[in-house]
This record gives structure tokens, C-alpha cells and sequence, in this order.
């Protein structure tokens, strides 16, 4: 096994600090100990992932998994992922959407824009603590290649 794997940090990008926290709490309870850098806005996410001078050069090397919500106060969700799978630094970084939106065009809007994964947030707080446990197992075996 090669020696200079990096944890994977996971980059949420959620406005409602309620789902943020419940995210990170069952993400933990699932056994994944990765970073979780949150993020309430676009902006600042965006500004982490591309740098100040915006050429994402900065996550060169990064080994990163995003959780995007679409409904943000700044900008959308598809904005964002857009920006993330056209630039050469972020494009293999898997992100997976997590929203209340359950619109078919959205979801197919999402994955053509190259989102890996698509899951709408359960309304039920047990069902959306459940959903998010069970994404925390999926994180804990997936594989995340490093960024260009």
C-alpha cells in the first residue's frame, strides 16, 4: 500500500445549520472521522476550493468529497457543482447532492452536470438521520482519487 495516502476531508456546503448538524452527527455515528470543513454559503466554499486567484490550483493534491445542497442564499447548488466538475483541479472530486429537491429535471440536470450521487433530504428527522448514516457507510468504503 502506498505510503502517502491522505485522508479524504469532506467539504459540506449546507445553509441550514440543523441539517448541517445533523449531517455531521450521523455521519460520525457511521464511524467516519474525516475532516468536515463547513461551509453556509457558495462563496466561501467556492473561495476554499479555487483560492483567491480562482484557478483551483489550491486543491491541487486535495483528496476531497462534496456534500453540496442545492438551495443556497448566494447561489444554487448547480452553480456550484458546475464550477467544481469544469475546473481541472476539482472535476474527480466526487460530490453528492443532498436536497430537499426532488424535481426529476433537477436530478437529471445535476447528473449531467456530473454529480455522483443525488439524494433528497427525507422530511422526517429519524428517516433524514437514517439516510445520513447510512451515506456515512458509504463513505467509509468508497474510494476518492486525489485532484489533479
Amino acid at each position: 500500500m502506498s505510503q502517502d495516502i491522505r485522508p479524504v476531508t469532506i467539504i459540506m456546503i449546507e445553509d441550514d445549520e440543523g441539517h448541517a448538524r445533523l449531517i455531521e452527527k450521523n455521519i460520525r455515528r457511521a464511524g467516519v472521522n474525516n475532516e468536515i470543513i463547513p461551509f453556509q454559503n457558495g462563496t466561501v466554499a467556492l473561495d476554499y476550493l479555487f483560492g483567491a486567484d480562482g484557478s483551483g490550483e489550491v486543491s491541487a493534491g486535495r483528496q476531497l468529497l462534496v456534500l453540496l445542497d442545492l438551495n443556497l442564499p448566494d447561489m444554487t447548488g448547480v452553480d456550484i457543482l458546475a464550477k467544481i466538475k469544469s475546473n481541472v483541479h476539482t472535476k474527480r472530486s466526487p460530490v453528492v447532492v443532498l436536497t430537499t429537491t426532488d424535481d426529476s429535471r433537477e436530478i437529471q440536470r445535476c447528473y449531467d452536470l456530473g454529480a455522483n450521487v443525488y439524494i433528497t433530504k427525507p422530511v422526517n428527522y429519524e428517516s433524514f438521520a437514517n439516510a445520513i448514516r447510512q451515506l456515512g457507510l458509504f463513505f467509509s468504503v468508497i474510494q476518492v482519487p486525489e485532484t489533479a
